[in-house]
């Protein structure tokens, strides 16, 4: 008997989308970017690097944009582009 699993065969397509922040003032502000990041549907990692107000996210294109991820750090009260 022949079996296959085609949960582990199907993949979601995701990118890495790079950010451009400004307002940063201390390390708090990256956990805050960061948890706002993650709570959008899509959204599998986000890191935020304080020295150089850059912010990565890895997510699923068709779920959520990089326009969409730009508007949710500036809700956040950080100004953001997609670089």
């Amino acid at each position: 008997m022949r079996t296959t699993d085609t949960a582990s065969s199907i993949t979601a397509t995701t990118v890495q989308t790079t950010l451009r922040a400004e307002g940063f003032s201390c390390p708090s502000c990256v956990a805050k970017i960061e948890k706002r990041l993650h709570a959008l549907p899509g959204v599998e990692a986000a890191t935020v690097h304080f020295a150089s107000a850059r912010v990565e996210v890895t997510h699923d294109p068709s779920v959520v944009t990089a326009d969409a991820l730009a508007d949710a750090v500036t809700a956040a009260g950080y100004p953001a582009v997609v670089a």
